[in-house]
């Protein structure tokens, strides 16, 4: 059994063995063998014994070690192919988290400790720059509260947040909508956050415009029945006043009451007109146009309201802005909305001026024209929602005007943009697209 040698066995092990032998085989000759060969076998055994010790010593020795050899390359091989199936794993995981879209990233507390490319591309900074920063950093100031109630455990109570939405800021300082999902997750003895980060300010966008499209289809409906309901009712009081002021002798504040009647209804068909213009579809005739000769034309069309208020204007136009195509009616229905507007905003003695540009803007010509007022300025809060219909300050206005002008600039492939200047005042700028055909 010993002599056959299994791949294994240590040298000492195999030495042992056959000394065991031995202690069994001597007893057994002491017994069995007759007095006179006793010393003679038990020489022979020994003889025997440390003769085939000897030579199979080597023998073991070899196959033990060509055993632990063979052993040794299946473990490296093992490894090897341990070690490549972990890299092909982790190359997976390297696609995944770095090529996907999203942004992804793990806190530690609120401090960033792993972002991908997706993450630093979304807030304009290189990993560098955002690593072992906190995550509130990115975050809008108006969303920090929110944010940092998600991230905060103690607040979570081991309940499982779900995606939510916040302002994210980017380097550029731009407030953006962005979706977060968090995961709470262990490494080690670790407890990290684990967040993927989506850019939604597309479907933001898509969700703004299906509300906008649903406001208009329900003033168009709203607009027909008024058209049907009330127009006609207001042309009969109308005409009815129009004779009894005629026909019958009034005193002065009677005169009076019948002229505010008159003017109330007058009003109101102004108000229903617009709704009827807003809610319709815009029908635009295109044609070379000379943006400063339109300018121009509005500016005396105006000019008597401008010295009966003793407002002040000035006119700066761009000679070199060439012709392009757009509605020539419906830019003057912009032009004269915005100085009506710079009217009712600089009262008595105010200054208004109207410049005209020619700007590149993404590799594109644009024709600029921007209309300035000293006036009171448009309230902080209501700036982002000036374009919304029925949004106005006026007492008298519909807060339709802006809201035609917008729709009227973006039916050019163009866009409006409004602030408050530095010391006081406002300034619409309209950016229209200049090139042989528009639309």
């Amino acid at each position: 059994m010993f002599l056959s040698g299994e791949p294994g066995f240590r040298l000492g092990d195999v030495q042992k063995a056959f000394e065991i032998y031995r202690q069994i085989l001597i007893p057994f000759l002491v017994k069995e063998s007759p007095a006179t060969l006793l010393c003679e076998n038990i020489e022979a055994v020994n003889i025997n014994l440390a003769y085939t010790i000897h030579r199979f010593s080597n023998h073991f020795q070899k196959m033990h070690d060509k055993y632990i050899n063979e052993y040794a390359k299946q473990l490296e091989k093992n490894v090897a192919e341990r070690t490549r199936e972990l890299r092909k794993s982790e190359d997976k995981y390297k696609t995944l988290v770095e090529d996907i879209s999203d942004g992804y990233l793990a806190l530690y507390g609120e401090k960033i400790a792993f972002v991908n490319p997706a993450f630093c591309r979304m807030h304009g900074y290189q990993a560098k720059d955002i690593l072992q920063k906190s995550f509130l950093f990115f975050v809008s100031t108006e969303s920090h509260e929110n944010v940092r109630a998600i991230i905060d455990r103690e607040g979570r109570k081991g309940i499982e947040p779900e995606a939510f939405e916040y302002l994210r800021l980017t380097k550029e300082g731009k407030c953006l909508p962005t979706e977060i999902n968090f995961r709470p997750s262990w490494f080690g003895e670790q407890e990290y956050t684990l967040c993927i980060v989506r850019d939604i300010t597309k479907r933001v966008e898509m969700e703004k415009k299906s509300r906008e499209i649903e406001r208009m289809t329900y003033i168009g409906q709203l607009t027909a029945s008024l058209s049907h309901e009330i127009r006609n009712p207001l042309s009969s009081v109308k005409m009815n006043l129009q004779i009894l002021s005629k026909n019958i002798i009034l005193n002065g504040n009677d005169r009076k009451r019948l002229q505010i009647s008159k003017n109330e209804i007058d009003r109101l068909e102004v108000i229903l007109q617009g709704l009827l213009n807003y809610a319709k579809p815009l029908s635009l005739k295109f044609g070379l146009i000379n943006l400063n000769n339109i300018v121009c034309a509005c500016i005396e069309l105006l000019e008597i309201k401008f010295h009966r208020k003793s407002v002040d204007y000035k006119v700066t136009v761009d000679s070199s802005l060439k012709e392009f195509s757009g509605d020539k009616g419906k830019l003057e229905q912009i032009i004269i909305n915005l100085l009506l507007n710079a009217l009712d905003s600089v009262g008595d003695f105010g200054n208004i001026h109207i410049i005209t540009h020619q700007k590149r803007k993404n590799g594109k010509s644009y024709a600029m024209m921007r209309i300035e007022d000293d006036g009171k300025g448009v309230p902080k809060k209501l700036l982002s929602h000036i374009f919304e219909p029925f949004d106005t300050t006026k007492t008298n206005g519909t807060g339709l005007g802006l809201a035609n002008v917008k729709q009227i600039v973006e039916a050019h492939h163009g866009w409006i943009k409004v602030f408050n200047l530095k010391d006081k005042g406002t300034a619409f700028e309209v950016f229209l697209p200049l090139g042989e055909t528009n639309g």
